[in-house]
């Protein structure tokens, strides 16, 4: 399930993800857990949701940049 639509917005999960970084930047694991999605789903959705422009990554925990901060207002 793609975390990014073809025209570059982020689709449901891609919302999800983003959403559970809004209080801080956390691990793939910790996202795992607090959206109850697998982790190999959060790992590939934060390589296009990284790619995408929508969230960044500082010593393997990532947070929202300030197009992913837009996106889920």
């Amino acid at each position: 399930m793609p975390c990014i639509s073809p025209d570059g917005k982020p689709t449901g999960s891609g919302i999800t993800v983003l959403k559970s970084l809004k209080e801080g930047a956390l691990s793939p694991e910790e996202i795992a857990s607090k959206t109850g999605q697998p982790l190999f789903r959060v790992r590939s959705g934060l390589r296009e949701l990284k790619n995408a422009g929508l969230v960044e990554e500082t010593q393997e925990k990532y947070g929202l940049s300030k197009t992913g901060e837009k996106a889920i207002q």
